[in-house]
This record gives C-alpha cells, sequence and structure tokens, in this order.
C-alpha cells in the first residue's frame, strides 16, 4: 500500500512551492506530486516547428506539466499584494507582502532576471495616471519582474531537479480520477494513467493538496459537489487579446512594462481590466482537454516582435437561478471556436465598429501583422455576448485616452480569451476546507490568479505543514 504524508494533486506554482517550503524548512515528511503532464525538459509544443496547433492529445503541452502554464506563460512575478487575486483577504495585506518578498528571492535563487520594471519614471507615471482618471479608469501600481518565457522554463527546470534530487517523489502523466474521502475526511486519492485513462489503484496520504490550476477548474468544481466541500460561485472573464503596434504602446511599454488598468464602463459596469501586457510580445493560442482554444500572450526575454498585445476581460457573476460560471465561458468560447473552424478567431477593431467582419486580404494590408499565424480573420462579435463584447469596446476607447491610437481601426482583437477561475473554496487562514486533511492551492482554489500569488500560497502551506506536530 502506497502511502504518503503529503500528497500534492498537480505540478503548477503553488504544489511546486509547498513542496519547496517543506525541503527548506527540513521537514522530514514524505511528499508525493501527482502531475497530469510530462516532465518539464518533455514538455515541447509541436506549433514552434509546424507553425500551425496540432491541438495534441490527451493534453494541450502549453497548459499541462511541471509548473503547469507557468512555464510556458510570459512569466511575469507581480510584486505587489494588490495584484494577484483575493489571497490577502485571508491573510492580510501585510502578511501577504512579506511572502511576497520572500518567494521573490526564491525565484532569483533559481536564476530570475535581476531587473524589476515599473519602478522609478515617477513624473511619466503621474502622466499616465493623469490620463487613466481622465478616461475613468484606475491605473495599479506595481512592480513586475519579468522572466521570459524560454527563461522561466529554463527555471522551473532548475526547481523541478533540485525537488527530484532531495528524494521528493513525482508520479507525471497520473490523473486524479477522484478523490477518497470517509467519515469528512480526505484518506487518499483514486489514480489513472493520463493518457489511457486506465485505472491505478488508490495512493493513501494524511494531507492532500490540491493544486490544479485554472486548468483543473471543472475537475475542482465537481469533487466539490460529490464530495460536498464547501464552496461559492467564483468569477468567469470573458475577453479578447488586443494586439498593436510597439509604437502605440511605448511609452507605457517603456515606463511601465504592463499598464494594469481597471474601469467600469457604461451602460453595464462591469469590472473590465487590462491584464498580461507583453511588450514585443506573441499572441500564442493553448488547447483546454474539451478542445477548446484559448488565445493567450507569450514575452520572450530575447526574441522580440513588432507589437505589443495585452488581454481586456470583463467579469462577469452569476446567482439565480444561474451560477455556473465556467460552463458559461465554455459556451462562449465553443461559440468562438465555431466561427474560427477551431482556430482562433482575429478581428481589426475598425471592422468591429462599423458593423462587419474582417477578411484576410484586410489584414495582409494592415500596418499591424499578427504575430499569430494560424488565426482565422473572421466576425468575433457573432460569438462574444453583447454585454461583454460592448464592456469590451467601450473600454477600448476609454483606454484610447491613455494610450492614443490605442482604439485604431487597425487594432486586432483575437478571441476568446476566457479565464476559468475556480469556484471559490471556503477556506480558513490555514487552508483548511470542511473535509479534514484536505487543502486547495492557487488558481485551482479561487484566491489566487497568476504566477507569484500561486506560489506565495504554496509557500504558506509548506510552513503550516512544517510546523504541526
Amino acid at each position: 500500500m502506497l502511502r504518503y504524508d503529503v500528497i500534492i494533486v498537480g505540478a503548477g506554482p503553488s504544489g511546486i512551492f509547498t513542496a519547496l517550503e517543506l525541503i527548506r524548512r527540513n521537514s522530514n515528511k514524505k511528499i508525493l506530486i501527482i502531475e497530469k503532464g510530462r516532465r518539464i525538459d518533455q514538455r515541447h509544443c509541436p506549433k514552434e516547428e509546424r507553425k500551425v496547433c496540432v491541438s495534441c492529445k490527451p493534453y494541450c503541452h502549453i497548459t499541462t506539466g511541471f509548473s503547469g502554464a507557468g512555464a510556458f506563460s510570459d512569466g511575469k512575478l507581480s510584486l505587489s499584494y494588490e495584484v494577484g487575486g483575493d489571497l490577502p483577504k485571508i491573510i492580510g495585506n501585510d502578511r501577504a507582502e512579506e511572502l511576497i518578498g520572500y518567494t521573490d528571492k526564491i525565484y532569483l535563487e533559481f536564476g530570475a532576471d535581476t531587473k524589476i520594471e515599473g519602478i522609478g519614471h515617477n513624473e511619466e507615471i503621474k502622466d499616465i495616471r493623469r490620463k487613466a482618471i481622465e478616461a475613468g479608469l484606475k491605473l495599479i501600481d506595481c512592480p513586475i519582474r519579468h522572466l521570459g518565457t524560454e527563461k522561466a522554463h529554463e527555471i522551473y527546470l532548475k526547481v523541478q531537479n533540485f525537488l527530484l534530487d532531495l528524494r521528493v517523489e513525482m508520479k507525471f502523466n497520473k490523473l486524479v480520477e477522484d478523490l477518497i474521502i470517509e467519515e469528512g475526511k480526505v484518506k487518499g486519492v483514486k489514480i489513472a494513467d493520463s493518457k489511457t485513462k486506465n485505472e491505478q489503484g488508490i495512493i493513501y496520504g494524511d494531507k492532500v493538496i490540491i493544486a490544479t490550476g485554472r486548468k483543473g477548474a471543472n475537475w475542482l468544481k465537481d469533487m466539490c459537489i460529490k464530495h460536498e466541500i464547501h464552496h461559492v460561485a467564483g468569477t468567469v472573464d470573458i475577453g479578447v487579446r488586443v494586439e498593436v503596434r510597439n509604437e502605440i504602446m511605448e511609452k507605457v511599454n517603456d515606463v511601465l512594462y504592463e499598464s494594469k488598468l481597471i474601469g467600469y464602463p457604461e451602460p453595464f459596469r462591469n469590472k473590465v481590466r487590462s491584464f498580461c501586457q507583453n511588450p514585443g510580445g506573441f499572441v500564442s493560442q493553448e488547447n483546454y482537454d474539451n478542445d477548446l482554444a484559448i488565445v493567450n500572450g507569450h514575452s520572450y526575454k530575447d526574441k522580440k516582435s513588432n507589437n505589443t498585445n495585452l488581454a481586456i476581460l470583463s467579469s462577469h457573476n452569476f446567482s439565480e437561478p444561474f451560477n455556473q460560471p465556467i460552463q458559461y465561458g465554455k459556451k462562449v468560447a465553443e461559440l468562438v471556436n465555431m466561427l474560427g473552424n477551431g482556430k482562433i478567431l482575429v478581428q481589426r477593431f475598425g471592422d468591429i465598429l462599423d458593423g462587419k467582419r474582417t477578411w484576410q486580404k484586410e489584414l495582409e494590408q494592415s500596418n499591424v501583422k499578427p504575430t499569430l499565424p494560424d488565426a482565422v480573420a473572421g466576425d468575433i462579435t457573432s460569438a462574444i455576448p453583447y454585454r461583454p463584447m460592448m464592456n469590451i469596446i467601450n473600454f477600448v476607447k476609454s483606454m484610447n485616452t491613455v494610450v492614443p491610437g490605442f482604439a485604431s481601426k487597425e487594432t486586432l482583437l483575437y478571441g476568446p480569451e476566457i479565464k476559468f477561475y475556480s469556484n471559490k473554496i471556503n477556506m480558513d487562514e490555514s487552508f483548511n476546507t470542511n473535509i479534514e486533511g484536505l487543502h486547495c492551492l492557487g488558481d485551482s482554489s479561487g484566491w489566487t490568479r497568476g504566477l507569484m500569488m500561486a506560489s506565495v500560497m504554496g509557500v504558506l502551506m509548506g510552513r503550516i505543514i512544517s510546523e504541526e506536530k
């Protein structure tokens, strides 16, 4: 019978940093990490050679494997407690800030760039903020440590090998099918081969930590319903990835690197925000297990394009009679994918305002050349619902006050960009759920968004476990 002190489901940042902190605190706990995908050194996206997405099965290598989507993201570490979700509501702002500093030093130890973006330039930042206020937007100051897509891969490879060298056990290509819960206490997990889906038995553990990331949001929702894990419906972000020439974003890129702006545009007053800005970056595609093609963005340290891309996301919550935000987001994504014949759709902003679709020949005549070569020119507005689409359009217009030229006719909008945040798990400050021994971390918990806060949550989980008798 296989038994461990700590079973970590998912090898994303929160799970990784739980194990890392336990090691750093000389814990003698027997740790197992179960990961649906491959080791990081065996992860590879065929699109690099083929130039088109081939919809890898049984999972997308960009989103699944050691370090999760983090290894193939643009690799930004947000160094402010005001960015990255609601974790400070559980642990407090001061503690969150302290843990960010501690976690940031760990990334530096494994080779993160020492340069911090978005500091200094006080007068220029004041000018950007003044324009944001004029546009009815709020600018969030957030220093950023940019790892870079290719460098993030190198850093997480070092972390993986460090943990393996210290005998943290890892089972790759294994799927956790179910949690074993008896009389209100977690006992272990039931696993299967992630490729064949053949069952491979039960692994027992005193503690089970779910750290499945955004990719595991739907699975965790099912577990919550099946095992009566207390939770509330979360938020879904419906949006697009915007791409403009670097010349348009030059000042913001140089001063802030990433402009985090929040607005509540008329007529609906939903929260809309900019997210994941990539100067000189590349628009990318990632696939979910149900064959959804979702747009994202990458930014490399060395390889640069002529464009800057960023997400614009409209946040939505539901209550009665419908309270399934993840399902709603999936339906929207399915509609956009349908119009793109399974590919990412791209449309010029001017064509949206003119009430027409975009044609490929029009993209070829534009100043802004798409960095996602297999995106399909079409009509995003035929698939994204009226409310989020109007929110996005009005936010783009507001952004034009902050960044003149942002709302030009040639600005590209790619879709769908959907953020499937998990239902928010009810937990105390030690991340205890109503099931004894069961904890939920990172984006899968619904409490964090992004690399840094997920990593911080893992660090704190590691400290809590190490201090238990």
